[in-house]
């Protein structure tokens, strides 16, 4: 199984780094790294669906995506376009990222960014946020409760969201219980890396309220994203479609059109008509962004792609 073989590779890749780059020495870089930046309240827009573009140089399934990839310009196309925030694929060997690019990111892009990789260890997040990063993913098929746990609490005493990534109730269930209020919904199966959509829409309701919802994968067209925004999600992270973009630009405007204006009713103080208001966790004076349910510390700040 493909998620199996990325993850063995990535143990041994980081058993590599810790014997040279000792990780006490990584803390001292990520406690001393400039405050980061607020990922999560980026994505919290009321007029439509935020868009996190990613970065991302490959897959394992469909290889390089474009000839002429130059990380630095694609970003610059996603800000220009009008992105609100960016992932960056670090994992190297099957998706042919680079830790060095989001150190590279950082120093020239105005917008949040997102580490996404294969996270299994407390090195590997001292290390996002030595390298510049706002918002870590963290992976719930890869990782135990204690390890999720642990990251996730990790993530947010470095001032860092954690976007908690699941594909099942069982999944997001756990995600839940380790605190997480920045939820990503994968509609690829890792395990198969087949594609669907409809996948955020089964699980959207389940998601608790007050939490921010991330749909991921097989987002490709501005009519995908209304339909994120009828299930109640607050942002969309694409990678595949951007990277294939014949025009990155225009493909990021066409994602982020504003929708037309509801209709006149729902507009009219206080009326709501029946049946038509969001899930729980996308209405307004919902729990307050970054509360955290009974029991869990607080929260700071806190494709396909």
């Amino acid at each position: 199984m493909i998620l199996d073989d990325i993850v063995a590779k990535r143990r041994l890749r980081l058993a590599h780094k810790m014997a040279s780059t000792p990780q006490s020495h990584i803390e001292r870089l990520a406690l001393s790294a400039r405050p980061p930046r607020d990922f999560v309240g980026a994505l919290r827009r009321r007029d439509r669906v935020a868009l996190i573009a990613e970065v991302k140089p490959a897959s394992p399934s469909k290889g390089r995506f474009r000839d002429d990839f130059d990380p630095i310009e694609v970003a610059r196309e996603y800000v220009d376009g009008g992105a609100d925030a960016i992932s960056v694929l670090t994992e190297p060997d099957f998706f042919l990222g680079d830790i060095a690019t989001l150190s590279r990111l950082r120093r020239e892009l105005p917008l949040p960014l997102l580490c996404k990789d294969f996270f299994l260890t407390p090195y590997q997040v001292y290390e996002a946020r030595a390298s510049g990063a706002d918002a870590v993913l963290l992976i719930a098929a890869i990782l135990d409760d204690y390890r999720l746990n642990e990251l996730l609490q990790l993530a947010h005493g470095l001032g860092m969201a954690a976007l908690v990534e699941v594909h099942d109730p069982v999944e997001l269930t756990r995600a839940e219980a380790a605190g997480a209020r920045l939820i990503g919904i994968n509609n690829r199966d890792l395990k198969t890396f087949r594609t669907d959509l409809d996948v955020t829409g089964r699980l959207a309701p389940l998601v608790p309220p007050g939490a921010t919802l991330v749909s991921e994968s097989g987002i490709r067209q501005q009519s995908d994203m209304q339909r994120l925004r009828g299930w109640g999600v607050h942002a969309a992270l694409v990678g595949e479609a951007l990277m294939t973009a014949p025009d990155i630009k225009t493909k990021v405007r066409e994602l982020v059109m504003v929708p037309s204006p509801a209709p006149s009713v729902a507009a009219q103080p206080g009326v709501t008509p029946a049946g038509s208001g969001p899930p729980s966790h996308a209405l307004p004076g919902s729990a307050p962004l970054g509360s955290a349910l009974p029991g869990k510390a607080l929260v700071q700040g806190e494709d396909g792609a």
